[in-house]
């Protein structure tokens, strides 16, 4: 079921809680999986740590995130849901690392969106019909 989703996601956002060292670690191998049923080594990611709010419990620093990030080439924020910390801007910058994919294939026009800014592109790029972030 999951490559089924995954097959379709033109991006992925990879959380993990940073409370939780095993959560962490299944990072790469869901990675792995997407890479694998996409067949292709450069999908749109951004790597999440969640629960930033709880940083006396954090067992996952801030620096072996930002590694984890750098060796995939790909965005990385911490997160805080319930802090509503890092939320939004996780998908902004999932959705610019879309676009910039997009841009680079030649399929997405270089044009600013009526609605303006951030909010008003990612509307745009999710009205698109075969966008889906997962």
């Amino acid at each position: 079921m999951r490559d089924q989703y995954m097959r379709t996601g033109q991006g992925f956002l990879m959380v993990y809680d940073i409370t939780t060292r095993t959560s962490f670690d299944e990072i790469s191998s869901f990675r792995s999986q997407i890479l694998r049923v996409k067949e292709d080594d450069n999908v749109p990611c951004v790597l999440v740590g969640n629960k930033s709010d709880l940083a006396t419990q954090r067992v996952v620093t801030t620096t072996e995130g930002a590694d984890l990030a750098k060796s995939f080439n790909c965005p990385f924020l911490e997160s805080s849901a319930k802090a509503r910390i890092n939320v939004e801007e996780s998908f902004f910058a999932l959705v610019r690392t879309i676009r910039k994919r997009l841009e680079g294939e030649g399929e997405l026009v270089k044009k600013p969106a009526k609605g303006g800014g951030l909010k008003g592109s990612m509307s745009k790029l999710m009205k698109k019909k075969d966008c889906s972030l997962f």
